[in-house]
């Protein structure tokens, strides 16, 4: 595009001006200018500047009061054919100048617009309505009263979005258009008696096969997808029906005899081992283990969690991911029982305080209760969530607290199956709870929520909040047998101390750290008299600490293929250790 160098500055300006204002109101759309841009036709009315190749620009305004501007000859047809080809080439450049005479301007017929046909034999009728004159224009209040008489308050368009946004109601026309939607079996009318009589024959073969559903949805099942919303992408299926079963629960011994010649069960405690007071830490002094002894190995899957007998240590629970439980004999080295009552993997198992009953917590959402020497079920418990942790109450075997995926922690008599108190104060799931003060009275609780609660025995409010912003989440809480001490695994691959009491204050001297355990709740084992502090960590490894220096003494390579999860310290022996890990294998260090 080149510049008319006719123009001074001046002439620019003013029609640069003209251009950016407009035609002002009055105008006449469509005409033509009649003299040179920028010119005044004495009405008050100045022309528009136009680009070059245009003859006129009308700035017209729209129902928003935007500008809308329309190109000279919109809506204007040009000639076609072969003569107007042949025109064009004899005329040349004047030709085109005799054809914007002719042409006529677009009409607007109310809100339509129509395109004026040229002059010839088979336009007549187009004549006709471009003869006619346009319609009063009206105003902008009096399009929207009458817009409101004839489809409702609203401007039922595109246009609804730009003045009530994504919640703008529905128009009369899309109401219109979903009551026509519905089918014609819910609006009452009267089907065909061959589509009934098919309708009918489905229902019964239905019936027949047991493949019958109920269409209203069950209460429970409703409120369990509106609980796990969140976190159903990690927890297993939930439970269908209102009284879900468990599967048959099954039982083999593989020891040589139950009873041995003198009568006593197999549970019983070999002769001259006697049992040690877990919170006596003068009975014996202990010593880092150097090297695996032994290799326990039964599992078809990862083992997550095992547990000594209480105060004698000669029997070994662990929980498998193959959802088995199994018992083993520290002393004689070999399986001596499995407990099959699960169909997922077993997240956590407890002795009760004498170990003749055991409580397993699975993620098929049950709760087993066993005896551990017959094998016998004596309690199924749910309450259609995953239980992570399980404690039984040190004053009373009959009441066992559960940590549940719903943020509540449960407390369950055995006796009769019910829930006799809630603890609801957490914000996500419930990894650990530990006992502490005067044999049990209180107890500490942590969540993935990064918060540490700190509850009376009974009472469903904490009486204190340990949380921080610098708290990582911290799946296991173990107590320390001085019983001064909490130590617990935080996710930032430190251990941490806390004094357990009345304050519960952070001991920022006392970091364990080496380990790797991000994203793992492995458990932490402590030497009976309280010198030594054991963890495993993700890559299989195994390792100890000093508890007064925190000084890391020792790691092991302990298991392959996956996390040492678990490691328990003998309590009567001075220096053996069990780690399980998830390749399936139980070891034993010594």
């Amino acid at each position: 595009m080149e510049g008319d160098a006719a123009v001074d500055a001046f002439s620019f300006d003013k029609n640069r001006t003209a251009f950016q204002r407009g035609r002002k109101k009055g105008g006449v759309a469509g005409s033509s200018s009649g003299g040179d841009a920028g010119d005044n036709d004495g009405f008050g009315n100045e022309d528009v500047a136009l680009a070059p190749g245009e003859v006129e620009r009308v700035i017209e305004r729209n129902d928003y009061g935007h500008e809308r501007r329309f190109p000279p000859n919109y809506g204007v047809i040009a000639p076609k054919g072969d003569e107007a080809d042949g025109d064009e080439e004899e005329q040349g450049g004047s030709n085109h100048e005799e054809q914007l005479e002719t042409q006529q301007p677009m009409q607007l017929i109310g809100q339509k617009r129509t395109l004026p046909a040229l002059a010839s034999e088979e336009s007549e009728n187009a004549i006709i309505v471009a003869n006619q004159q346009p319609p009063k224009p009206r105003s902008r209040r009096t399009r929207q009263k009458h817009q409101a008489l004839t489809e409702g308050p609203l401007v039922h368009d595109s246009d609804d979005e730009v003045a009530y946004g994504i919640w703008a109601p529905p128009s009369a026309t899309e109401r219109k258009l979903a009551a026509e939607s519905i089918p014609a079996i819910e609006s009452g009318v009267e089907l065909h008696p061959r589509i009934l009589a098919e309708r009918s024959y489905l229902a019964e073969r239905d019936r027949q096969r047991g493949l019958l559903e109920n269409n209203e949805d069950n209460e429970k099942e409703k409120f369990d997808r509106l609980v796990e919303r969140k976190m159903a992408h990690l927890l297993p299926p939930r439970l269908q029906g209102e009284n879900p079963t468990a599967i048959e629960p099954s039982t083999t011994f593989h020891g040589s005899e139950e009873l041995d010649y003198r009568g006593r069960s197999w549970i019983s405690p070999p002769s001259g081992v006697k049992g040690v007071d877990p919170r006596d830490m003068d009975d014996h002094a202990c010593y880092v283990p150097k090297k695996c002894v032994h290799r326990f190995t039964g599992h078809s899957a990862g083992v997550h969690r095992i547990r000594l007998f209480p105060r004698t240590g000669h029997l070994l629970l662990s929980a498998g991911l193959d959802g088995s439980c199994k018992v083993w004999s520290t002393v004689e080295k070999k399986l001596m029982r499995t407990y099959v009552g699960h169909d997922a993997a077993v997240r956590d198992v407890q002795f009760n305080s004498d170990g003749t009953k055991f409580l397993s917590a699975s993620f098929d959402r049950y709760l087993r209760l066993w005896d551990t020497e017959s094998g016998k079920v004596l309690g199924t418990y749910t309450n259609r969530r995953v239980p992570y942790v399980v404690q039984f109450y040190p004053h009373d075997d009959n009441l066992f607290v559960v940590g549940c995926s719903d943020n509540k922690i449960v407390t369950y008599d055995a006796t009769t199956g019910e829930i006799t108190q809630e603890y609801d104060h957490h914000l996500a799931p419930v990894n650990t709870i530990t006992f502490v003060e005067d044999q049990g009275t209180k107890m500490v609780t942590s969540s993935d929520d990064k918060k540490v609660l700190v509850w009376e025995w009974d009472i469903g409010v904490p009486i204190k909040y340990i949380s921080d912003p610098t708290m990582h989440s911290m799946p296991v809480i173990t107590m320390h047998p001085s019983e001064k001490y909490l130590i617990c695994q935080s996710l930032d691959n430190k251990l941490v101390v806390y004094q357990a009491g009345d304050r519960y204050t952070l001991q920022r001297k006392k970091k364990f750290e080496g380990h790797n355990v991000a994203g793992y709740a492995c458990d932490i084992g402590v030497s009976p008299d309280g010198r030594f502090v054991c963890s495993g960590d993700s890559d299989g490894k195994l390792f100890f600490w000093d508890f007064k220096r925190t000084k890391m003494l020792q790691k092991y390579r302990a298991h392959e293929k996956g996390p040492c999860v678990g490691c328990v310290w003998h309590p009567v022996e001075t220096s053996v250790v069990f780690s399980c890990g998830w390749d399936g294998v139980i070891k034993m260090w010594q």
